[in-house]
């Protein structure tokens, strides 16, 4: 699997963006619900729709991957960044970094 940072991997969506903080440790779906709600102080609230497509695509870009799997009827997940999720996420990181320095040298 190609996992070379593209142009099309960035900008990140706010919510990806978040996600992929959340899961800086092993987190499962309403963990990251919440925890993204906390971070932004209730500003961005993640539905569930949004966080599971988003889920699959992030699987399917090799950005996180199932850390832990319980067996049952429900099959709660816990999702983890991968090394590849992280590459992306601090170039984001340093991207919205440079906006903002930018953005102070400006009088408004």
């Amino acid at each position: 699997m190609n996992n070379k940072i593209t142009e099309k991997d960035l900008p990140l969506t706010e919510a990806v963006f978040y996600i992929l903080l959340a899961l800086r440790h092993p987190n499962h779906g309403y963990g990251i619900i919440q925890e993204v709600e906390e971070m932004t102080g209730g500003r961005v609230t993640l539905g569930a729709g949004t966080l599971y497509g988003a889920i699959q695509t992030l699987e399917k870009k090799n950005w996180i991957s199932v850390y832990s799997e319980e067996a049952g009827s429900r099959k709660k997940k816990e999702y983890l960044i991968t090394d590849h999720g992280r590459e992306v996420f601090l170039a984001e990181r340093d991207r919205i970094s440079e906006l903002s320095e930018n953005a102070k040298k400006m009088e408004v």
